[in-house]
């Protein structure tokens, strides 16, 4: 036991952070480096205008449902592997990828069909604007081809971080940017003899960077010959007993994923409702927020993976001791972050190619979003960090679900579609289904009740 066989409080510290920094600055590398792909291309669309901006920004909400679907997968299967990788069950590791992948391949195709066959009501069901449609369902059916690539992707990027490999993730990210951006580049303004295409360029950049990204990932991880380097025999060998086992832990994740992400696509109904500008001021800050959340999501996949280690190694004590370290750390992180945005809100937003109107709504989401970091990023390391490495996915989904269908949604339709007010008072009222899951999670943590061996 770690507890037990090192005495010295300094040199228990040295080992909690030394393994958290080499598993979560890679992530934080990696998630950078993915929020930047998504923010360059908002930037790059953004040259084109608003109308643009609003019309991809759309269609990313279905590409958005179906991440979040992927993510619980891989999340939900990422526990089973955090905790065999404390036993180093390698077999175990292998078959437990093996439903990850043809799960995440089956969905894939799945949300590829429907993108295909009825775009025009999926980008409908966000803005009736004519031209905003057309062009957000150019978008939408090429980058759909992308989905079965960004599945597989996940699945080996998730699990790669659960056996404490997370260099070959952000490697890999990293030649996805460069790809993507020098394509956007010549895709959607024109150069080296290829016609500007608009937002159309922008779906052929992120489709061939996804190829790429998913060519890549794969190869390292069988030339390198590493844990998840699994023959097909031991990848399909997955029996009715095992599929049982692990959707026991894989629903409630991915019904949590989905709670949460259709909960975010009502939002962006709501915000739509409030007009062209209000949801291009909103997809703008969205993508701002996303590249400051990814020092969160690195603390939560780290913590993750370090209590899912020792809950598998049945080293209970150290696991609460980890829950205070977090935990204080999301408050520090929180804090600072919150105080980085709203200084640098205002030049940020002058890189984007926006109206007044947009700009000021834009300026003081992004003030109000800096105010309720704090509470964001605990409540995200505290449910995606801790409580789903320690097997607690049931409640994590009870909490997820009421704060959000309860306080959120609630509060959001109300403010928009009763009230009709501005779209940063909408945004607002979010903070409050934020605060609420903070409550409910922290009280939760100070017991073991919410520590259990899945496997």
């Amino acid at each position: 036991m770690i507890a037990e066989n090192i005495k010295d409080k300094s040199i228990k510290n040295s080992v909690f952070y030394n393994t958290l920094l080499k598993l979560a600055i890679p992530i934080v590398i990696q998630n950078l480096i993915t929020s930047s792909i998504n923010a360059l291309d908002t930037i790059m669309i953004g040259r084109l205008g608003e109308v643009e901006i609003a019309a991809v920004g759309i269609a990313n909400q279905y590409f958005f449902l179906f991440n979040l679907l992927i993510i619980g997968i891989t999340s939900g299967a990422g526990i089973f592997i955090s905790q065999y990788w404390g036993q180093k069950d390698r077999e175990n590791i292998h078959r437990t990828l093996g439903f990850s992948l043809i799960t995440s391949i089956i969905f894939s195709i799945l949300f590829t069909i429907i993108a295909l066959k009825v775009p025009q009501n999926i980008i409908y069901l966000f803005n009736k604007d004519p031209y905003v449609i057309q062009l957000g369902v150019e978008y939408l059916k090429l980058v759909s081809i992308s989905y079965i690539f960004t599945a597989i992707s996940l699945v080996y990027g998730v699990s790669s971080r659960c056996v404490e490999d997370t260099i070959a993730p952000m490697l890999v990210s990293i030649i996805s940017l460069i790809v993507n951006g020098v394509l956007n580049y010549i895709f959607i303004f024109g150069a080296l003899g290829v016609p500007a295409m608009g937002v159309k360029g922008a779906a052929y950049a992120t489709l061939i960077a996804r190829v790429v990204e998913t060519i890549v990932l794969i190869s390292y991880i069988y030339i390198k010959k590493g844990p998840l380097a699994a023959k097909i025999k031991n990848i399909i060998d997955i029996d009715k007993e095992f599929i049982k086992k692990s959707l026991e832990t894989i629903i409630p994740v991915v019904i949590n994923d989905l709670c949460w992400a259709t909960a975010m696509i009502i939002y962006a109904i709501a915000y739509g409702n409030l007009g062209t500008q209000a949801m291009a001021a909103v997809q703008i800050t969205t993508t701002i927020q996303n590249i400051f959340m990814v020092f969160c999501f690195g603390l939560a996949n780290g913590a993750s993976v370090m209590i899912g280690h020792q809950v598998g190694a049945g080293n209970i004590h150290v696991s609460m001791e980890y829950v205070k370290r977090f935990q204080k750390l999301s408050v520090i992180t929180g804090i600072i972050l919150g105080i980085i945005l709203a200084l640098t809100a205002p030049y940020i937003l002058s890189f984007f190619n926006i109206s007044d109107v947009v700009y000021n709504s834009a300026l003081r989401i992004l003030y109000i979003l800096s105010i309720s970091m704090t509470m964001k990023i605990i409540g995200a390391v505290n449910i995606v960090g801790i409580l789903r490495g320690g097997g607690a996915v049931s409640y994590s989904l009870k909490v997820e679900a009421f704060t959000m269908w309860f306080i959120g949604v609630p509060l959001v339709f109300l403010g928009s579609y009763i009230f009709k007010l501005p779209v940063e008072w909408v945004v607002l009222l979010v903070v409050c289904e934020e605060i609420a899951k903070v409550v409910f999670t922290t009280r939760k943590l100070r017991t073991e009740k919410w520590i259990r061996q899945v496997i």
